[in-house]
């Protein structure tokens, strides 16, 4: 029993403190504004945000005992059918809930969106895949096995109508993709074929979704309409000036439609003001970059690629969502990591950190390997 437990406490030594410490601030800064909006969403919101929070740190330490190498290797096969499977399940059970969408099964009184849950099992499956494929990146074969892997998941979600998460979807696949030695020239050729293609798809578009998009960059176009979320939001991050309202102040986030989950910096910004807004954006920012460390001191190959992953996967996820509240990007439906309220979003988020810290807790394993990373 003392060997095993040994065992354990060396693994949670090789910890990551710096993304442990980002990640449980920006937790703690999100449980802060929803104790603080309670009024308005109810304390239960709060309460199931604290508990799924606790819950996913407890699952991170957890995952992160185990060797990410064995799992890639061993399960990555079994788990991409399980990711397949459960975004086919979403399409033939789901329904739009509050959020649009059909990507969300309801389960007795809560809704799982299956479609946060496959990030980090793109992420894991896709660098195995790339890892056996490395060697011959280049070759036309190999980008189109990459690209039936990534496309079969980006599509299933797009068929859901989600297409912030099929966004994130191809952040990841095009980064992790892009950090193997993929060449240039087969994503000019892809660009290339977008924006030939794009004079013709435009016209074709019905009139509401010509709207929607255009909307989406200018909202004034639509101020009472599909503009309004957006507008609102910014209004309510104005209002809370230098150092914000206070934790019980603020009231024009209470007219922003689902300000809770993805206009979350709408609370953050009144409450707290530009101060507390970029906080959390030097918090986020700390995060990324020391993921690219890791990414760098890598001794895996597969380490690298999933660590990759993960930093595109808050890159995007954080600056799409920031731009959506401040009325400068389409509103797509993403969720601000760790800050939005929905307990899928949250414990999805803390397994992706559970296989980041997996990398870290095993790198004296790997300690003495020299694969190009």
């Amino acid at each position: 029993m003392k060997p095993f437990v040994a065992t354990i406490r060396s693994r949670l030594r090789g910890l990551d403190w710096i993304v442990l410490g980002s990640v449980l601030a920006l937790s703690a800064i999100g449980l802060l504004t929803h104790y603080g909006a309670r009024s308005v969403y109810g304390t239960s919101r709060f309460l199931i945000q604290a508990c799924t929070t606790l819950f996913g740190i407890v699952c991170m330490l957890v995952i992160s005992l185990f060797d990410y190498q064995d799992i890639c290797d061993k399960l990555s096969v079994p788990l991409f059918l399980c990711g397949v499977g459960a975004l086919v399940l979403t399409l033939l059970l789901g329904s739009a809930g509050d959020y649009g969408g059909k990507s969300w099964i309801p389960i007795g009184p809560l809704t799982i969106q299956p479609s946060e849950f496959v990030k980090p099992i793109l992420i894991m499956t896709l660098a195995k895949h790339i890892e056996v494929l490395r060697p011959k990146i280049n070759h036309p074969l190999s980008v189109l096995r990459l690209a039936v892997h990534a496309g079969t998941l980006f599509a299933l979600v797009v068929l859901q109508e989600d297409l912030g998460t099929a966004l994130v979807y191809l952040a990841i696949s095009i980064a992790m993709i892009f950090s193997a030695g993929l060449s240039l020239w087969y994503f000019l050729i892809g660009g290339g074929i977008c924006a030939v293609a794009f004079p013709y798809i435009w016209p074709r578009l019905g009139e509401y979704q010509q709207k929607r998009i255009l909307v989406g960059f200018n909202p004034e176009l639509d101020p009472t309409g599909k503009g309004l979320q957006p507008l609102m939001s910014r209004k309510a991050i104005s209002a809370g000036g230098f150092f914000g309202q206070g934790l019980e102040g603020g009231s024009l986030f209470e007219k922003v439609p689902m300000a809770n989950n993805d206009f979350v910096l709408s609370i953050i910004g009144e409450k707290f003001g530009f101060l507390g807004c970029m906080i959390v954006l030097l918090l986020f920012t700390v995060l990324i970059i020391r993921i690219l460390v890791i990414a760098m001191r890598a001794r895996k190959d597969c380490a690298a690629y999933i660590a990759v992953g993960i930093a595109a996967l808050f890159f995007v996820q954080v600056t799409e969502n920031m731009g959506m509240a401040l009325a400068m990007l389409p509103v797509i439906g993403i969720t601000l990591p760790f800050l939005s309220s929905g307990s899928s979003s949250v414990l999805s988020l803390y397994l992706t950190i559970g296989v980041l810290q997996s990398i870290c807790t095993h790198a004296k394993k790997y300690h003495f390997e020299r694969e190009a990373a």
